[in-house]
């Protein structure tokens, strides 16, 4: 039976490749025998992991590219293509987490650099991915999305509008350009072990661990398993997957009421919600039941 995950001969775009499911998904597309153009606004950073895939005999460029930049995303893509010819898949990864704040104490300043990134920098890149791809007639393209697109989320307004608009941007492409042989999907991570997952509980050891061991396996997941997933997603055992957002959810049976006492007050039933956005709430922006 054919290795449906060999991607010898094929080139993958990965952005925000310099940490976390970047590189995992770089790393995974390289070891599948791709070759990998890794992209960060990070440069250093990016070119020191590029040359450690290098080193092992695997093929991976870097450059710098800020996706908030059409300019720049324009480039990426020009680059890529005169270089190896092709674009055969796309990981649309970068993004960044929103300053908390309520929503009336947000910054126009703040919604504009996370709506930014994450949500016109996902567009910018699939404007020109797609121009690509249509020359070549094939492609595929994934974009990270977050559970968050699932459901709202006290003090972080503009990444929860965001990855609403990343999932989607994703599904209308996906619908457009399918009977053009390109596929368009979305991954939406939970709590996954990433430097942003950290941040989001200010680095505190203990709370992170209380938030993992909700997850129904007990544990955070690993920037390599949304890895497993992207390159599935861009393989021929998903040939007959369009516009879905893949979602990892961290509930047992239909709802996951949360009373978390320990943190000092009684917190509301937050339903279908996951341990990403607990996590916000647990340590950020506790509703109290009657107020």
């Amino acid at each position: 039976m054919k290795n449906i995950f060999d991607f010898q001969g094929k080139v993958a775009l990965v952005t925000g490749a310099a940490s976390g499911m970047g590189l995992a998904t770089a790393r995974a597309f390289a070891e599948a025998g791709a070759s990998v153009v890794m992209t960060d606004f990070r440069e250093d950073l990016v070119q020191a992991e590029a040359a450690k895939i290098t080193a092992t005999g695997q093929r991976a460029i870097a450059m710098k590219c800020d996706v908030s930049n059409d300019e720049d995303v324009r480039r990426m893509v020009e680059r890529t293509s005169s270089q190896f010819g092709s674009i055969d898949a796309a990981f649309n990864n970068a993004g960044v987490m929103a300053k908390s704040a309520p929503m009336a104490e947000s910054s126009r300043d703040e919604w504009d650099r996370v709506i930014g990134i994450n949500l016109r920098g996902v567009w910018s890149c699939m404007k020109y991915e797609l121009q690509q791809m249509e020359r070549q007639g094939r492609g595929a393209i994934v974009n990270n999305a977050s559970v968050g697109a699932l459901t709202g989320n006290p003090g972080i307004g503009a990444y929860i509008a965001s990855k609403h608009g990343v999932v989607g941007l994703t599904r209308t492409a996906a619908l457009e350009y399918i009977k053009k042989g390109i596929y368009i999907n979305a991954v939406n991570p939970g709590l996954i072990d990433t430097q942003v997952a950290g941040d989001v509980v200010s680095g505190s050891e203990d709370a992170y661990n209380d938030i993992a061991e909700q997850v129904p396996i007990g544990r955070a997941g690993r920037p390599e398993e949304i890895a497993a997933a992207v390159l599935w997603l861009c393989s021929p055992a998903a040939s007959y997957v369009v516009g879905q957002a893949i979602t990892r959810r961290r509930r047992n049976d239909g709802r996951l009421a949360v009373s978390l006492k320990r943190f000092g007050t009684d917190w509301m039933d937050v339903g279908e919600t996951d341990a990403w956005n607990s996590s916000i709430r647990q340590q950020r922006h506790p509703v109290r039941r009657g107020s």
